[in-house]
């Protein structure tokens, strides 16, 4: 299922097995499509969907909180660096990015849920990184994949600006789409998950 534009953004995810236990909902693939790049791993058991699910009912609840002042006039590659740097790499809370400390800068991308991807489960293993930043009207996705060390591959990074409106109607379209599919899919009983 595909909810969106490739081309701009959009969320494809596919049930392989759903499950009884809520907390597992179905074993799948989440992959984010952002200006014709995708990020994420689309394989059939790539990762339980739950969490993915409550990531996108959280980005819609926390809608327009996802702030970074610092992000308006820096380019994506920029962005990305740093991202990688202070989140990563080690001793880093006395570098500046962006005018602050490595650790505000941390505690900025955490505390303001800027960081969507990796979300700390296999739906991302293949490196990717997705950052969401909101702007009033607008949306502001930034995806790459990890390369050697602390560093992002140039050739897979994406950075968009977007109708906040289109974005949040994306997220609440798939969110929906998908609980559907969920609710149809035959389920695999509680003792049997994994």
């Amino acid at each position: 299922m595909i909810v969106g534009s490739k081309s701009t953004f959009a969320i494809e995810s596919g049930i392989t097995r759903a499950y009884e236990r809520v907390s597992f909902r179905a074993l799948g693939f989440f992959v984010l499509h952002i200006g014709g790049q995708n990020y994420g791993v689309r394989a059939t058991d790539a990762s339980m969907l739950a969490c993915s699910l409550t990531e996108i009912e959280a980005r819609i609840v926390r809608r327009n909180t996802h702030v970074a002042p610092f992000a308006t006039g820096i380019e994506g590659s920029r962005i990305a660096d740093a991202v990688r740097k202070a989140l990563y790499a080690p001793n880093q809370e006395e570098e500046r990015f962006f005018g602050i400390s490595g650790r505000e800068f941390s505690d900025l991308i955490y505390s303001k849920n800027i960081l969507w991807a990796p979300d700390g489960d296999e739906a991302f293993d293949d490196g990717s990184h997705v950052l969401h930043i909101d702007f009033g009207d607008q949306v502001r996705l930034i995806g790459f994949r990890c390369s050697e060390g602390y560093h992002y591959d140039p050739k897979t990074l994406t950075d968009i600006w977007l109708p906040a409106a289109d974005f949040y109607r994306v997220l609440h379209q798939w969110r929906n789409a998908f609980l559907t599919e969920w609710q149809k899919t035959q389920k695999t009983p509680e003792e049997e998950a994994p």
